[in-house]
């Protein structure tokens, strides 16, 4: 497809690239995450899912600029009607869209249809792509990955009413959200109606989403989104295999208790990778000898050094929950909230690939849009 098929976006006009190098500063983070990415390959994967891959119609907007401006809601925390609005007003993210300043923002329903096609066409072997090429051009420019990959999962909220949703069921009808499932998120200490200390654990309706995080780059690398009440411990063999996938150079792996499953510590042995998979309590304190390998497992400073990263996986949920929404589902579906986590996760390593390559970190949270 030419470029003649693009709608024109007024880049190069006076009201494009010349106006932006007075008002827009080359240290801006968004000049610089428009820099230290080639944009233009992802436009290329993309045009796959378009009918006839845009040649026919009115010509479309360049499916890499709807991509940035997607990322640009994640990055923002802002919904589709948010990101088009502020968009509209703000010259340093139209510079980044490469639009010009007299040119409406693509409007959300395009936006929203582009976002369609990458869950009804591509699903979640397009956001595998997308995720993957962004590690591997941060590869390509010297970005060091570490030898130590941290496993873990986060919980994310359906976005339905559980009441309806229950009422919905009982009355013999399918719920809204037919892949949102109950799931533990956790412990806590509370008092009972005697004032004693008991622990209860706490529930949640939605997703988990399993994620595995390089720790010397501090990107994650591969997700996987299951129903709330998937076990942890049964998505790692799939993580591992999405990071091997990559060519990544990982020679041990990290997790939580979750993750204490005979079958994954065999899993890394015969693949040649080390486990600081924190373990049990009943694998260390038996009292037969059947202990010793797991006590020396402990003891290797592999483990030790897996478990002293962890930390940086736990960071970085709280970084997406706190400023780019991955408490709460955005869209109703599965699919959609593994659209949603992909995303996210693009996000956090387009943040930390700037700050890596230029030292210009991400100032959150300038948009403020009604």
């Amino acid at each position: 497809m030419g470029k003649q098929r693009f709608k024109n976006t007024g880049r190069n006009s006076f009201w494009g690239d010349f106006l932006y190098d007075q008002v827009v500063p080359q240290e801006h983070f968004l000049r610089q995450l428009d820099r230290v990415i080639d944009w233009e390959g992802f436009g290329a994967r993309l045009l796959a899912l378009y009918e006839g891959r845009g040649e026919f119609g009115r010509p479309p907007y360049p499916p890499e600029n709807l991509l940035k401006m997607l990322l640009l809601a994640y990055l923002f925390n802002l919904s589709e009607r948010q990101v088009e609005e502020w968009v509209n007003d703000s010259l340093a993210a139209r510079c980044f869209l490469h639009l010009a300043a007299h040119e409406r923002a693509p409007d959300h329903s395009t936006l929203s249809a582009f976002k369609e096609r990458i869950v009804v066409r591509g699903q979640e072997a397009c956001l595998q792509e997308l995720l993957a090429e962004i590690i591997r051009q941060a590869q390509a420019r010297g970005v060091r990955f570490g030898t130590i990959q941290v496993v873990d999962s986060t919980h994310v909220v359906a976005n339905v009413n559980v009441v309806q949703e229950e009422a919905r069921v009982a009355a013999g009808q399918p719920p809204r959200d037919e892949g949102a499932r109950w799931g533990v998120k956790g412990k806590r200490v509370v008092r009972d109606a005697q004032g004693a200390r008991v622990v209860r654990e706490e529930y949640f309706y939605g997703y988990k989403v399993h994620t595995s995080l390089n720790t010397g780059a501090e990107m994650i690398t591969s997700v996987v989104v299951t129903p709330g009440n998937a076990p942890d411990n049964e998505q790692f063999a799939e993580l591992v295999a999405r990071d091997r996938a990559q060519g990544l150079a990982v020679e041990t792996y990290a997790a939580d208790r979750g993750y204490d499953d005979t079958e994954n510590h065999y899993l890394l042995e015969s693949l040649g990778l080390h486990s600081a998979i924190r373990l049990k309590r009943t694998r260390t304190e038996k009292r037969d000898g059947n202990k010793e390998v797991w006590v020396a497992l402990q003891a290797t400073p592999q483990y030790q050094a897996g478990q002293q990263e962890r930390y940086k996986m736990e960071r970085k949920y709280g970084e997406a929950k706190e400023y780019h929404g991955l408490r709460r589902c955005r869209y109703v579906g599965w699919l959609c909230c593994t659209l949603q986590a992909y995303l996210t996760a693009i996000a956090l390593n387009l943040k930390r690939l700037v700050r890596l390559l230029t030292g210009v970190p991400f100032r959150g949270g300038v948009p403020v849009v009604a």
